[in-house]
């Protein structure tokens, strides 16, 4: 190894080296164990964010604020049982939310084996990915990672997202996916038109607020929208 490699590697190591992928749950089955509150903090995360997730409950005990939030989603199973092999057949994603820790070293393994990836609750050694804080304005989400390193500083970070992102951000990207629609030219001409319209978001001396840079975005997104329109009823 190059010495120039192997300090992009040393580098690479002191930093969060997760890759951020966003699942269409409703396209496969996912497993959850454990229906306690850190099972309704989980799957709460995932209905939120995937109302048609394909979710499969298994526990010993069910809270009854478990059962309530879930009783609207005839896409969410809940067998009260204990967990067994069988449970993984045809399963993508399985999470753990019990306090039993053998259980989880246990199915762990047998995760191992078939392939599965495993998100465990408080355990990030046993992790393959981490279900992070998600900021969702309409189409706009945004995921936070901390690298499991505070879960808390990625809440208070979700939280002034929220605060600073306005509802109206949403409108600025339905105006900007249209007029990508009305774009003439292949593919690179469109992200090489689209990087112009926005690239005074990105120009240094001229950074502003979120807020305000969303407001400016959706005013450029209307007024381009209008003169297309006007000349599309013209010509």
């Amino acid at each position: 190894m190059s010495l120039l490699t192997a300090e992009k590697v040393n580098i690479a190591r002191g930093t969060n080296e997760l890759f951020p992928v966003f699942l269409k749950l409703d396209n496969f089955y996912t497993l959850l164990v454990g229906a306690g509150n850190v099972g309704l903090e989980k799957v709460s995360a995932m209905l939120n964010n995937s109302p048609e997730a394909c979710i499969s409950v298994v526990a010993t005990t069910v809270s009854a604020e478990f059962a309530a939030y879930v009783a609207p989603y005839a896409n969410v199973s809940v067998h009260q049982r204990p967990f067994e092999d069988e449970d993984l057949e045809g399963v993508s994603l399985v999470v753990l939310a019990t306090d039993h820790f053998p259980l989880h070293q246990y199915i762990y393994e047998l995760c191992k084996e078939r392939g599965v990836l495993l998100n465990v609750a408080d355990t990030p050694e046993l992790c393959d990915m981490y279900l992070g804080s998600i900021v969702q304005k309409g189409n706009l989400k945004i995921a936070i990672s901390t690298n499991g390193k505070s879960p808390t500083m990625a809440k208070r970070l979700k939280e002034v997202l929220n605060e600073s992102l306005p509802a109206e951000v949403d409108d600025a990207l339905h105006h900007l996916s249209r007029l990508r629609d009305r774009l003439k030219g292949d593919f690179s001409y469109k992200v090489k038109r689209m990087n112009e319209y926005t690239a005074e978001l990105a120009e240094p001396g001229k950074r502003v607020s979120v807020s305000q840079n969303v407001w400016r975005l959706l005013i450029a997104a209307v007024a381009i929208l209008s003169v297309l329109i006007l000349l599309m009823i013209l010509i």
